[in-house]
């Protein structure tokens, strides 16, 4: 009797056992199962961000078609030029080059797109590159973004500063003619800040990772002077 009673122990405390196995078992496949899923949404999640963030935004009057720069000139040869308004190299470019870009363009000779990126955010206290970039668009939409562009580098402030005011910017954009009201409040609205961004996030995605990058039909130029630019501008017309 009690060796029948020993083999019934014996087997319940097998059942017990194949029990929690099982109940082990669904719980780590139910485990798996959730953290799949949320792994899963949140690759859902990022990939429909990701595609509203690059989509969603209000390209300024004469930009390129991808909407990544501002297009100035027609000539054969194409320059792509990175910048950030307050990157003290870009500034120098802009002292030493930026006179024969101009000419460049007025001797029908480039189509120059101007991307001006925010890189440098973090330089300054109220991510003034960003705002910068955003403003000229807003120049761009009062066609003076050349001039307006020229007149922040030569009123560049220094880095881990908090960089030129809205009031100080909508002042630049007023002495170089577009219309204050119109400019003011697209400065306040920041109406192309989305823009900005995307102009950032693309040139990222083509491996700038610095700035100024210049691009001559897709070649990156190395020697930046009046005389390397012209050169690379020539060998690329030919």
């Amino acid at each position: 009797m009690s060796s029948r009673k020993g083999r019934k122990d014996a087997a319940r405390v097998v059942r017990e056992q194949i029990a929690r196995e099982k109940r082990r078992t669904r719980t780590i496949i139910t485990s798996i199962a959730a953290v799949a899923l949320l792994v899963i949404a949140g690759l859902i999640g990022w990939a429909v961000y990701s595609s509203q963030k690059s989509k969603t935004f209000t390209a300024p009057p004469n930009a390129n078609h991808e909407g990544t720069g501002i297009v100035l000139g027609n000539g054969p040869v194409n320059i792509d030029l990175y910048e950030d308004y307050l990157c003290p190299a870009c500034k120098q470019f802009q002292d030493t080059s930026g006179a024969t870009i101009t000419q460049l363009i007025n001797e029908n000779k480039v189509r120059v797109v101007f991307h001006p990126v925010a890189f440098l955010n973090r330089f300054s206290t109220t991510e003034y590159s960003t705002r910068a970039s955003a403003a000229s668009g807003c120049a761009a939409n009062g066609a003076r973004f050349k001039e307006f562009t020229d007149a922040l580098f030569a009123k560049q402030p220094p880095e881990n500063s908090p960089g030129l005011s809205d009031a100080e910017l909508i002042d630049i954009g007023a002495s170089v003619g577009v219309n204050r009201d119109d400019f003011s409040s697209c400065v306040k609205d920041g109406t192309y800040k989305s823009w900005t961004s995307h102009v950032t996030d693309d040139a990222s995605r083509a491996g700038v990772t610095g700035t100024p990058t210049i691009k001559i039909n897709g070649k990156e130029l190395e020697d930046r002077s009046p005389e390397g630019l012209k050169a690379a501008v020539e060998a690329a017309g030919k």
